[in-house]
């Protein structure tokens, strides 16, 4: 590691026949249920059109904070995240923090958690992904292809991986802004939930007295009172998420305020929301870590975004 571990109120949509049915647009209150969110797919008659690449359905009407979208390709439930400025950095974090400065987005959709196993095992059996670099986890010998851990995070993903799983499922990778947005909200919590000091009912992650809450990754959605402000679902902890930035020491003193994409170039890709094995100061939602894009290790995973239209 290059630098130390220091980062559907359904829409209902009433038909006066003989049947209502809730379409693939969807509002619920957040946060999500206990059960880990791993949508399935129910065809509706009023579902809307699959999303082209990179962009939500173009019928989305009245869209807004709580509504969720389920991605017709690997059925992950994706969260509205409105458009509107944030402020991002922390003055209390590392220098590469700093300064904090506010940032507009348009709107989109993040992954409502980690892109899981099960998902991922998808993309490689059409031919889109390779698989993970390792098949076990720091705890299980078998983790990848054992159905038991089909609902808990992908690991053992380089950046490219990620984002060859996010061409196939018509998204893309998240800016580094557009994760710390949804990880925060336009408040600036220093973690999702708030401002309050983590405990192991909010998130997975090492505490400070070289204690586990698991000591290995969880299955996601398994912390539901540690949601963000948008309802986003293991933004701290569980395992670190690729981001599409290349790494710059000091991006943020330059950096556009209209949807910033990172540097040009770089050796190193962006990181963000701590993991399993990290304390409580790598999971705060500002905190920033970078690797080369070519590492894989049992603590990296990663989520996808749509832009909404």
């Amino acid at each position: 590691m290059k630098k130390s571990l220091h980062g559907q109120l359904c829409l209902i949509v009433v038909i006066l026949l003989t049947s209502f049915a809730c379409n693939s647009i969807t509002a619920t209150p957040f946060p999500s249920p206990t059960k880990p969110p791993v949508a399935t797919k129910t065809p509706s008659p009023t579902e809307a059109p699959s999303p082209t690449k990179g962009s939500a359905p173009t019928e989305t009407p009245h869209v807004g904070l709580g509504y969720t979208f389920t991605r017709p390709v690997d059925e992950m439930v994706m969260v509205y995240v409105p458009e509107g400025e944030f402020s991002m950095g922390s003055n209390d974090g590392l220098p590469d923090e700093q300064p904090v400065h506010t940032v507009y987005l348009d709107a989109y959709w993040m992954d409502q958690t980690e892109v899981t196993n099960g998902m991922y095992a998808m993309c490689v059996q059409a031919g889109a992904c390779q698989p993970p670099s390792d098949s076990s986890s720091y705890m299980h010998p078998s983790y990848y292809a054992n159905s038991q851990f089909a609902d808990y995070p992908v690991i053992f993903v380089a950046w490219n991986d990620a984002q060859a799983y996010c061409a196939w499922a018509d998204a893309r990778l998240p800016t580094e802004a557009e994760w710390e947005k949804a990880a925060r909200g336009e408040s600036g919590f220093t973690y999702p939930w708030g401002n309050t000091y983590p405990t192991c009912s909010l998130a997975d992650f090492w505490l400070s007295n070289g204690d586990a809450c698991v000591g290995d990754t969880s299955a996601v959605g398994s912390y539901p009172t540690g949601a963000s402000p948008y309802g986003a679902l293991d933004m701290a902890g569980n395992v670190l998420e690729w981001v599409a930035d290349w790494f710059g020491e000091t991006y943020y003193g330059s950096s556009p305020s209209s949807n910033p994409t990172g540097p040009a170039s770089g050796d190193s890709r962006m990181l963000r929301g701590g993991a399993c094995y990290t304390d409580e100061s790598v999971i705060r939602s500002a905190h920033r870590i970078y690797f080369s894009p070519d590492k894989h290790y049992n603590y990296i995973g990663f989520r996808c975004v749509l832009a909404s239209p």
